[in-house]
């Protein structure tokens, strides 16, 4: 791209929904593969509502933006400065560029400001194809590829963010792939692709390619093809035409990766630097090193990800355990409530017959829920949060468990669905941190699959550098898959939560008093409909009701 000068733009808005304001903008000029120049920020009042869950994740309040933000008026002049008429890039084109700003400039009569480029996230799917699992978010492949972190969901945070992927991680595949200059880099983001992991039905995870060697599979893209509905029919015609074309001497597609010291022969610690290398032609023991490196990140992340999601048990459990009497009272209120509607509508359709029908519904329903509410009682006061020991465990459990029920290790489509189901069990033990049913399917993996009726593992080390080179591919893939799932963990309100307490522990009880200030008023609002409608049943039937019953 030589000194092309072209435009990196993020925004963050009021939401997704239209009409969308622009609240913050931030942008990069670029000459060729460098920055040129400090980037352009700006936050942006409109004086427009900010939906709630946008504020949580962009962190705006129109209270922030009234003081702190400019007319877009002005904002738009500066940026217009800045742009000239340079193509812009986004790592959305589609949300940034089509459904934010164009609609914006419109609505305020402005001319549109540069031209379109090119999407940075489709350049992105395409080079790390087939690596990447999930829809390739920015954040997470900063994790991925061990980035600085810039400020996630600022737009300026963004801005900087693709540039160290473009960088660090992108540029190399570009030069690699042959693609120098600004045109040629368009046409290969914006030609017709899509991924070479299948990502929907029977054959999903499965490389198209396999259909080389697979009938099932082949019939399956080729009744795709066939299809009534247009986008997936070209799908299959497209898959089926990179199979014509599919060369096994050519198809030794880069293998990207995040950096790692080839010349350590001892101690493999993981992915630990920050980068990407690139291999072309792996010889067997190097792809073994990186699928050992590549365990060894995902069982960390695995341990992460169960420590957080334990963490966050904990503290809901003692929450429940500060505030179980008083849901136990608004529960049974509201059930009294329905039942009492019911057998209103009962009287009003149909008469009093059926009535003591739905009384024995109702008393068994409030055994049920004593029961359900013993259960959770024994549930929350067993939920311990994991010991250091317990985490390192964790950690060596994880790595023999990948090794051995990662499906894709088999070929056969019926056995690969046998496995996805056993580490699905695997993932929810470590998502509720059940150290002992890991611990059991570890210790006799056979046994465990022999007791559930599957059928025998194939517990043997790939030898074939094809196999292996899938069996890396597909580790760096539940990587990804990993980051996101700790990104939306760590979204969750909860989780904050937790990290309060675990600053200040005297906080949770400062919650637990403002929940049931809350659940004392709904008790009071649902005694007041209750009694309303106790009455109004005496009232129909003539018959004297307990304050407690239907």
């Amino acid at each position: 791209m030589k000194k092309f000068p072209w435009i990196l733009i993020d925004t963050e808005t009021n939401g997704i929904h239209a009409p969308i304001y622009v609240v913050d903008i931030a942008a990069q000029r670029m000459c060729g593969e460098e920055p040129d120049g400090p980037p352009f920020q700006s936050l942006i009042n409109q004086n427009a509502d900010i939906a709630p869950e946008a504020s949580r994740l962009n962190g705006y309040t129109r209270e922030i933006l009234e003081r702190d933000g400019l007319s877009a008026g002005d904002v738009y002049g500066q940026l217009r400065n800045y742009i000239g008429d340079d193509p812009i890039v986004s790592y959305n084109m589609e949300f940034d560029y089509d459904r934010v700003l164009l609609p914006e400039w419109t609505r305020l009569r402005i001319p549109p400001i540069g031209q379109r480029g090119y999407c940075a996230l489709r350049l992105t799917q395409r080079l790390l194809d087939p690596v990447p699992a999930g829809n390739c978010k920015l954040q997470t492949l900063r994790q991925f590829y061990r980035l600085p972190e810039r400020g996630a969901h600022s737009a300026l945070g963004d801005v900087l963010t693709l540039l160290d992927l473009f960088r660090v991680v992108l540029l190399p595949l570009l030069k690699e792939h042959q693609l120098n200059d600004w045109d040629a880099i368009v046409r290969f983001s914006e030609k017709e692709w899509f991924p070479s992991r299948i990502a929907f039905g029977k054959f999903k995870g499965r490389l198209y390619s396999d259909a080389r060697h697979d009938k099932e599979l082949q019939d399956w893209l080729e009744w795709l093809s066939r299809s009534q509905n247009k986008r997936s029919s070209r799908m299959g015609l497209w898959y089926l035409e990179q199979l014509e074309s599919f060369d096994d001497t050519t198809s030794s597609y880069f293998t990207a990766a995040t950096a790692i010291d080839l010349n350590k022969s001892t101690g493999v610690k993981g992915e630990a630097r920050t980068g990407l290398v690139i291999f072309k032609d792996l010889e067997l023991e190097q792809i073994r090193y990186l699928i050992n490196a590549a365990r060894e990140r995902l069982s960390d992340l695995q341990v992460i990800y169960a420590r957080d999601s334990n963490s966050i048990g904990v503290t809901q459990a003692t929450l429940f355990n500060l505030l179980k009497e008083d849901y136990k009272k608004r529960d049974e209120l509201q059930l009294l409530v329905d039942f009492r509607r019911r057998i209103i509508e009962q009287i009003m359709l149909e008469g009093e017959e059926g009535i003591e029908n739905i009384r024995e519904e109702f008393r068994e329903s409030k055994s049920r829920a004593y029961e359900e509410y013993k259960e959770a009682e024994i549930l929350a006061q067993s939920k311990k949060s994991l010991t250091e020991e317990e985490q390192g465990e964790l950690k060596s459990l994880a790595r023999k468990l990948t090794s051995i029920f990662h499906p894709d290790r088999i070929m056969d489509a019926d056995v690969r669905q046998t496995y996805t189901k056993i580490q699905q069990e695997i993932n929810i033990a470590y998502k509720q941190g059940n150290i002992e049913k890991l611990r059991e399917i570890a210790d006799d993996p056979q046994m465990y699959v022999k007791r559930l009726g599957y059928a025998e593992l194939d517990l043997s080390e790939d030898s074939e550098l094809y196999k292996l080179k899938r069996l890396y591919e597909s580790l760096q893939g539940m990587i990804l898959e990993t980051l996101e799932a700790i990104d939306e963990l760590r979204l969750d309100p909860n989780y904050e939560l937790t990290r309060l307490v675990a600053r200040r522990p005297e906080y949770i009880n400062e919650i637990a008093e403002m929940h049931r200030c809350t659940i004392n008023k709904q008790c009071k609002q649902l005694s007041e409909e209750a009694e309303k409608l106790r009455k109004e049943i005496e009232d129909l039937t003539g018959l004297s009701i307990s304050k407690y019953s239907v």
